[in-house]
């Protein structure tokens, strides 16, 4: 990326170029340095970033749950890091260390540190729509409520697919439709129209939501349309020219200004659903993280939201340690026997056994980082549960619940990881269909935000309550050391749909 570059959100120059690794490291670094000095140094001085920072991430995330005082001290010093390290470039090229960022308080347009901003207009589409007044979660052609949905999270929760946590949480928004419109709440959704997000079953259900998203004409006139059909309010920015959207990695003060003008008097509850690739998603997540921190200031009742992606590293409870051990030892006498030689063949590398490490009867570490995804996702994802870790021990609602291993655009454009999808059966996880996840993971948050408020025992509890990880958990394998198996098993029929898709005689 060349240093002369748009104003916005970006890492700091160096010399012509804004490289993002020695950004990542010292992030990662920096934020595990006052709980594990020699674990900062080891992540200071590691030669091959690309493939070295993954069993760093895991360390971070040991060293996490050691106790709750090394946790929040993590995640404060993390995001402490990334504010220091990442800079806001203003119109001038002059860039300002985010942790200087002043974000004010002013409302009327005329900006922040003088600055004077182009302040955005609302535009509001109110759905027709009669309001969906029970929770329906579509599967394989059916759509699943009341006694059909709570059978089938059951077997979800038997097969080892979701936490039961998440059936717990379910069963109680079954048992209260009236929560599904959120009442004393709006939502202002950064990323609305993510293909996880839960746009369309919270307007289908009756919300009123805010909404931020990149300015491209043609998603603006899919929202539109959606929201005019659904049963909620759709409100969102225009800029002078009436094109809708906002960029709020180079936009972070405009969308923050329209963002307070537009509020109301019910808090709002902010969802962060944005992605990018590369280092644009950690530019992303630091500017939602500017933005959320602005709002807990001048509102305390906003609660802060995220999926957590499946492919990460977690704190897991005892019994999910246990029962990924009894997957293992079931293994049946031909299957154990040929995966022994290809074990040996490669040192242990294959089929590697799940929690090896972990003593009996003590939490583990489910290590499912994905090397193709690399370190900038890592340290992007890992920004926002410091933020929801931070926002959690400062009293506010925060729901960050673990998404199923889904059928999105992002992984189906990753040739390795599409394969390794259609391939996951044989290891039993279950890969949904984004059509499922979205009505599924929005029930999670709308319990998160009207159930009684949790208190943990540990932060890394925000991540495995009402975690639905697909099964990812609970194998008997370490994933990693099954992934490329996974995927030379599913590479026939990724191949085949391919063909299918470009139909015969197209090459």
């Amino acid at each position: 990326m060349s240093a002369s570059t748009s104003a916005g959100i970006h890492f700091p120059a160096v010399g012509d170029e804004r490289p993002t690794t020695a950004t990542t490291r010292g992030i990662l670094a920096d934020s595990v340095a006052r709980v594990d000095a020699a674990l900062a140094r080891r992540i200071e001085a590691t030669p091959d970033w690309r493939k070295g920072y993954l069993a760093h991430v895991h360390d971070i995330t040991a060293a996490s749950a050691a106790s709750s005082l090394a946790a929040r001290q993590i995640a404060r010093d993390g995001l402490a890091s990334m504010r220091r390290r990442l800079v806001l470039v203003g119109e001038d090229g002059c860039e300002t260390p985010l942790e200087d960022v002043d974000l004010g308080t002013s409302t009327d347009g005329t900006g922040h540190e003088g600055v004077s901003l182009t302040p955005f207009a609302t535009e509001s589409v109110t759905g027709t729509g009669e309001a969906v007044r029970e929770l329906r979660v579509p599967l394989r052609g059916r759509d699943l409520s009341g006694t059909a949905l709570l059978a089938q999270v059951e077997r979800w929760v038997e097969e080892g697919v979701v936490e039961p946590s998440v059936g717990d949480a379910v069963r109680e928004v079954v048992a209260h439709p009236e929560w599904l419109t959120l009442p004393g709440r709006r939502v202002l959704l950064v990323g609305a129209g993510a293909e996880m997000g839960p746009l369309e079953p919270l307007l289908s259900w009756g919300v009123e939501v805010h909404a931020i998203d990149l300015p491209r004409s043609r998603a603006w006139r899919y929202k539109r349309g959606l929201a005019a059909g659904l049963a909620g309010t759709l409100r969102f920015p225009v800029d002078e020219h009436g094109d809708a959207g906002a960029d709020v990695v180079h936009q972070p003060l405009e969308v923050l200004d329209w963002v307070r003008r537009a509020r109301g008097d019910d808090p709002f509850v902010v969802g962060m659903h944005a992605y990018a690739d590369s280092g644009v998603h950690v530019r992303v997540s630091a500017a939602s993280d500017l933005l959320m921190t602005a709002l807990l200031e001048q509102e305390p009742q906003t609660a802060l939201a995220w999926l957590a992606t499946p492919t990460d590293t977690f704190v897991v409870p005892p019994e999910v340690v246990a029962d990924a051990r009894r997957r293992w030892d079931a293994r049946g006498l031909a299957l154990r026997g040929v995966q022994a030689p290809a074990r040996a063949l490669v040192r242990g590398a294959l089929f590697a056994p799940a929690y090896a490490g972990a003593p009996d009867g003590q939490p583990g570490i489910a290590d499912v980082l994905v090397p193709q995804q690399g370190p900038n996702y890592a340290v992007a994802k890992r920004v926002q549960r410091w933020r929801g870790v931070a926002a959690e021990a400062g009293g506010h609602r925060v729901s960050f619940n673990v998404a199923p291993a889904t059928w999105t655009r992002s992984v189906v454009k990753n040739p390795v990881l599409g394969a390794a999808y259609a391939g996951a059966h044989r290891f039993g996880i279950e890969v949904f269909e984004p059509e499922t996840v979205r009505p599924l993971m929005a029930a999670l948050l709308v319990h998160d935000l009207m159930a009684p408020q949790v208190v943990r025992t540990h932060p890394e509890e925000l991540f495995s309550d009402g975690a639905a990880h697909g099964g990812l958990w609970r194998v008997g394998y370490e994933p990693r050391s099954a992934l490329g198996v996974a995927a030379a098993a599913g590479l026939p029929s990724r191949l085949r749909a391919k063909v299918g898709r470009r139909g015969p005689g197209r090459g």
